[in-house]
């Protein structure tokens, strides 16, 4: 759920898979060449599979490589869906930009307006915190994915398979942040932090007094016709078609793989609960970016960004990228147990690109987004 990190801290690469998979209606202009060998290298360096599309002035291209299922070598499917991390806030931020627009909260407002008393304790103080610091990561509010507690309950083996399916509230999540210290005063720094958007999907559902997830259905999912993406509650599966997912919860590249698809993702909740397939997230940050969701106030607020690394920058709940050749694409990338997402496109939507690695040892996807905007 981190931004270019995936949520657990584990780096290693291990695992041969077989390549399988060919490309499905291949521009007759481009064969995306290079993005197919960076995809193909992915699966050789130790991830299971992935799963890609991409859409340009040419039409809609997809490949995958790799496998759904090491058990049965079952390839993955251009059609997979699956958990897509933190690229949720996008959807989570672009709700909040419409209630603005349509003047039901300001952006200016205090978490402590919609939410009194919610965040404090230990140096947290809502009266501080604008909804904008939650959306931008400004506010300093601690990563409740950070705590100790949280860790050893989900991200080491015998604490996911004993508490995967525990029922975990968004109260209970924010009581692990508000445990700890505030990482900075609000709008000093910038601090990525999923506690951010838990209490933005709380703040949703105060001023319209439904669930965020029914906001993002009603709102995103149903107008564009999203209809692999779900927000899913507290369901375990993910629904098919769909590939297994991975993870080996350590940095040791020969510790075995474990399947871990199935988990009760409230445990995400509005910083990272949704499921969805390329395809569908290629057409929502395209709707999102030429305006078909918010109205050119709202979209330029999400486009105003802060520095978070030297050629990355973070507006609302959406990061501007400048690649290798100069290229700047925006997007999100997400991460959760067993699943690695990124999803981006050019600033006039004309070029998109979505992928999914179902294993979560393996972060680096960059060379994936290089090989298809910058042919490198």
């Amino acid at each position: 759920m981190r931004v270019r990190t995936i949520l657990v801290a584990t780096t290693a690469l291990a695992l041969t898979a077989v390549l399988a998979g060919p490309a499905v209606a291949a521009s007759p202009a481009t064969d995306h060449a290079a993005t197919r060998a960076a995809v193909e290298a992915a699966v050789r360096d130790g991830v299971p599979g992935v799963t890609v599309t991409a859409r340009d002035a040419h039409g809609t291209w997809s490949t995958t490589a790799g496998v759904g299922d090491i058990r049965t070598d079952r390839p993955r499917s251009a059609h997979d869906r699956y958990r897509v991390g933190s690229v949720t806030k996008t959807f989570v931020a672009t709700v909040m930009l419409q209630l603005e627009a349509e003047g039901r909260l300001s952006l200016d407002d205090t978490v402590e307006k919609w939410l009194p008393g919610v965040v404090h304790g230990h140096g947290h103080d809502g009266s501080r915190i604008t909804l904008r610091r939650l959306l931008n990561h400004t506010s300093g509010i601690f990563n409740y994915t950070e705590d100790d507690h949280f860790l050893n309950a989900y991200f080491v083996k015998d604490g996911f398979f004993k508490h995967r399916y525990d029922p975990k509230t968004p109260e209970d999540l924010l009581a692990m942040a508000m445990s700890h210290r505030p990482n900075f005063e609000p709008g000093t720094s910038w601090s990525y932090s999923n506690t951010n958007y838990l209490v933005a999907a709380l703040v949703i559902e105060k001023v319209t007094g439904h669930s965020y997830g029914q906001e993002i259905h009603d709102r995103i999912i149903a107008p564009l016709h999203l209809t692999a993406t779900s927000v899913p509650g507290t369901r375990t599966t993910v629904p098919r078609p769909s590939s297994r997912a991975y993870s080996k919860f350590s940095g040791s590249a020969t510790d075995p793989s474990y399947d871990v698809t199935y988990l009760n993702p409230a445990i995400a909740y509005g910083s990272g609960e949704m499921i969805s397939d390329s395809a569908d997230l290629g057409r929502f940050y395209r709707a999102l970016l030429t305006g078909r969701l918010l109205p050119p106030q709202q979209l330029k607020e999400m486009k105003t960004t802060v520095q978070v690394a030297d050629h990355a920058r973070y507006g609302l709940g959406l990061m501007d990228r400048t690649l290798s050749c100069g290229v700047h694409v925006w997007g999100h990338d997400g991460g959760i147990l067993g699943s690695v997402t990124e999803a981006v496109t050019t600033a006039d939507g004309s070029h998109s690109l979505a992928f999914n690695l179902n294993g979560d040892w393996v972060g680096d996807t960059d060379t994936v987004i290089e090989a298809e905007f910058c042919g490198r």
